[in-house]
């Protein structure tokens, strides 16, 4: 997780500048009245630097301490534990467009080419998504797909250059059943192939396009606290990697107020 703050603190400089009459013979020429005008102004202004409102030293600026590494003598890995799939791409076949205009795909034969390739998940015996691959069927009818209520479990599709090409890439979601779980997926064109650069599952409470970036958000069991993950392109690897993975503060958690006891024959 990455948690950084920084604070910053402004100081106004304040410059007091008093320009002084050095002949007498000048002075002489300037009234009483223009005197003391003159005289009740330079009051209000030394006056005013010692009130409230004047500028008040923060104190002493903390000492920046740099990180103190633990166990030293502990060899550094050199492979991670486990395999994350950080840049797994995908193929998807059958799937094409004229000019390469992701815009001419449909989204619901993407999520059918996903379901064929991934029998285990979806429609075998025993697959945690048969619902997904049971209301594909809703898929196609009028009012059935989009906003996620509907029968059809393809969401809405979204479209936004990701990679940095000048062209459009295609973000679509689709509901992972029976369950809470919703898949997100980006796809793009390359050498004339549809291919999938991001997937992610997971329960969501908020998916977002940020410039280059897709935002995940997650709920967590902590009341008041989320899980935020921001998957971005990288040109090397040619997919969207996980370059962010925080748990957040959303406010102050939900107490529910404990019901008043009820008054008894005897109270009365």
């Amino acid at each position: 997780m990455d948690a950084s703050r920084t604070s910053r603190a402004a100081r106004p400089a304040l410059a007091l500048r008093v320009s002084r009459v050095s002949r007498i013979s000048r002075i002489s020429r300037i009234s009483r009245a223009t005197l003391a005008v003159l005289a009740l102004a330079l009051a209000t202004v030394t006056s005013a630097c010692g009130d409230a409102g004047g500028l008040r030293g923060a104190g002493p600026t903390a000492t920046a301490v740099s990180p103190a590494r633990l166990w030293p003598e502990l060899p550094a890995a050199s492979s991670p534990a486990w395999d994350y799939g950080e840049a797994e791409t995908e193929t998807v076949k059958g799937v094409t467009a004229p000019g390469d205009d992701i815009h001419k795909v449909d989204p619901v034969a993407v999520v059918r080419a996903e379901i064929a390739r991934h029998a285990d998940t979806y429609t075998a015996d025993g697959s945690p998504y048969t619902g997904t691959a049971t209301r594909m069927a809703a898929c196609g009818r009028k009012g059935g797909s989009g906003g996620g209520t509907g029968a059809c479990p393809v969401l809405k599709a979204y479209y936004r250059d990701l990679t940095g090409d000048g062209r459009d890439d295609m973000a679509l979601g689709f509901r992972l059943l029976p369950g809470n779980g919703t898949a997100v997926r980006v796809y793009t064109f390359q050498r004339h192939r549809l291919v999938q650069i991001m997937a992610n599952d997971d329960a969501v409470t908020a998916v977002q396009l940020a410039g280059r970036a897709v935002i995940i958000r997650s709920p967590s069991q902590i009341p008041g606290y989320e899980y935020r993950t921001q998957w971005t392109w990288d040109a090397d690897q040619k997919a969207m990697l996980l370059t962010r993975d925080e748990f957040l503060r959303t406010g102050e958690p939900q107490r529910l107020t404990p019901p008043l006891p009820a008054s008894s024959a005897s109270a009365r």
